[in-house]
């Protein structure tokens, strides 16, 4: 199975590295609305890309699928997915929803005219799963983990892993056949737990998608594009060796590192709490 991988960026010569490197979806991020206040005090980034971003970033990728994310759905959605796909989207992405009525609306928003990609990231959007899965029209599902983190008020995002969560979202998006893809990650052989058992986490559930996180290529200069082409193309190939790994690997292995991982993830979450005490 061969995850596919996306970036976000809204700088032209940055997608068109990434895209050569291998990265599948190029990210660009329109969503401003109650995001500051939801993720303040949060180590998360929030965007400012533009509508004129999707354009320059439409002209410099070629064989990478652009992918758009609006705001929740509003009054000003509409007139935000026309242009997002005027400006030429491949995927556009609702962020934020809690129920199938808001899931209806965007599809029929987006109309078939791009496909339409689903932001799974809040505790109503959880519950309501089945009832999502059955409005017609869905082309991709991604969870989002820090928000729903943040809903929650768990320790660490990935304690979604390990209660068994996502296990649960991944046990009824199966079925749909709706192709889905479950947070970010960073480069393997970094973080606790290490990317490459996030990276088998999501072989065992299903997932098909990641987000390379900000750490993919934090260890370069904003400047410095040789730099942060090597880091994408040494990222890149380490994650397609640890697949061709995993693509062989048997039900134990599997096992094993769900029970490793989850084990982690509580080991830093107990961190995170005793340093916030």
């Amino acid at each position: 199975m061969t995850t596919r991988l996306l970036f976000l960026t809204k700088d032209p010569e940055i997608g068109r590295i990434a895209e050569r490197a291998g990265v599948d979806w190029i990210f660009v991020d329109l969503e401003y609305r109650g995001k500051s206040d939801r993720q303040s005090g949060r180590d998360t980034v929030i965007s400012a890309h533009s509508i004129e971003d999707v354009v320059a970033m439409r002209a410099a990728i070629t064989t990478a699928q652009l992918l758009v994310r609006v705001n929740p759905l509003g009054e000003w959605s509409r007139e935000e997915i026309d242009g997002a796909i005027d400006a030429g989207a491949d995927i556009v992405m609702l962020p934020f929803f809690t129920t199938p009525g808001e899931v209806e609306a965007f599809v029929t928003m987006v109309g078939g005219r791009a496909k339409a990609c689903l932001l799974v990231e809040t505790m109503g959007a959880v519950d309501a799963i089945e009832e999502i899965l059955a409005v017609p029209g869905i082309d991709f599902i991604h969870i989002g983990l820090n928000d729903i983190h943040i809903e929650r008020q768990t320790r660490f995002m990935f304690e979604l892993l390990g209660d068994g969560t996502l296990d649960m979202l991944a046990a009824k998006i199966r079925p749909t056949g709706i192709p889905f893809g479950i947070g970010g990650m960073a480069r393997i052989g970094e973080k606790i737990p290490p990317a490459e058992a996030i990276l088998a986490e999501h072989h065992r559930l299903g997932s098909t998608g990641v987000i390379l996180s900000r750490a993919f290529i934090a260890a370069a200069k904003i400047d410095d594009l040789s730099e942060i082409e090597r880091l994408f193309v040494t990222g890149a190939r380490d994650i397609r060796e640890t697949e061709a790994r995993l693509a062989v690997a048997d039900a134990s292995f599997f096992e094993a590192n769900r029970i490793r991982t989850r084990e982690q993830i509580y080991q830093v979450a107990e961190e995170i709490g005793r340093a916030r005490a």
